[in-house]
């Protein structure tokens, strides 16, 4: 497992144990603004399974026009290059879409984790200390990533050391409803990801997101309800660039971190998506670029 697997899943996939006592979060300071709610809004569209809405939020109409086209043609696959293992979705898609899936991982389980809590708990423990060291020490993670992802490596890795994951019962109930999901999408290969173009692939996703959600709390993760529990504040405005403070729960851990925004056209957005959409411009507006770079983009360790 590729040390990313406890990063957020789909651009932050934000988890929490349902075991907390619920209470009614307080506002941060700022919590009104419009780069405050701009991020806010991101996570009720992931909390709503909306993932085509997620993307028409993300970034302005030219950029998202200019990004469908990309995905149209195989040079990016973006937003889900924002997600951990981003290059291992499509192989997942086959393997659960694939006649005979159900019965063929539920051996593979039986035969490698099944009651192997102990084990699984060691790993998790290894790969949570690896894991930060990684996100600290590789210069492929920005400053906000460096902030925030160790938390969560945290907090996931402790959650899993005690987490049911070794459970052939709750493996099996998983199983099923993921393979139906993952057949539904129609999108095994990379032929379908250009045909449905990245709104539709999203549109055809968010259904399967929902299952794995779904799956997730089966082992007592409720990502919904953090996503329901996010809070976000400004920290700081200057003319079109702003940072916002991100405040949620995660298993027995309470995430603080920050993200930085910038206004293009009158809205607010990511300078981490801005950054990615400028570059797809930069590269089609480059002389040097080649097909061979484009159509194969170098996929995220």
């Amino acid at each position: 497992m590729h040390p990313r697997a406890f990063a957020i899943l789909l651009l932050s996939a934000l988890l929490a144990l349902p075991g907390c006592k619920p209470r009614a979060p307080v506002e941060l300071e700022g919590a009104a603004t419009e780069p405050a709610t701009a991020v806010r809004q991101l996570a009720k569209r992931v909390h709503d399974n909306d993932l085509a809405g997620f993307a028409r939020d993300a970034l302005p109409p030219a950029d998202l026009a200019r990004m469908e086209t990309a995905w149209r043609e195989g040079r990016t696959r973006w937003p889900l290059t924002e997600l951990p293992l981003d290059n291992q979705l499509l192989p997942m898609l086959q393997a659960l879409s694939a006649p005979g899936a159900e019965q063929k991982l539920r051996r593979g389980f039986d035969r490698q984790f099944a009651n192997q809590n102990r084990d699984l708990r060691d790993a998790a423990r290894s790969l949570g200390l690896f894991g930060a060291k990684y996100v600290q020490q590789q210069g492929d993670y920005s400053e906000d990533e460096r902030r925030h992802y160790p938390q969560l490596i945290a907090a996931l890795g402790a959650w899993a050391e005690d987490a049911p994951l070794g459970d052939p019962k709750r493996a099996h109930a998983a199983i099923p409803p993921l393979c139906a999901a993952a057949r539904r999408t129609g999108l095994t290969s990379e032929a379908a990801l250009n045909e449905a173009g990245m709104l539709g692939s999203l549109q055809r996703l968010g259904p399967f997101f929902a299952q794995v959600k779904t799956g997730i709390a089966s082992y007592g993760l409720d990502i919904d309800r953090s996503l329901a529990d996010l809070r976000t504040g400004l920290v700081e405005q200057k003319g079109d660039q702003a940072t916002v403070r991100l405040h949620y729960p995660l298993a027995d851990a309470e995430i603080d971190t920050v993200v930085h925004l910038q206004r293009r056209d009158g809205r607010w957005y990511l300078a981490g998506y801005l950054a990615e959409a400028d570059k797809m411009a930069a590269m089609e507006t480059s002389p040097e670029i080649t097909p061979e770079a484009t159509e194969n983009p170098t996929p995220k360790p």
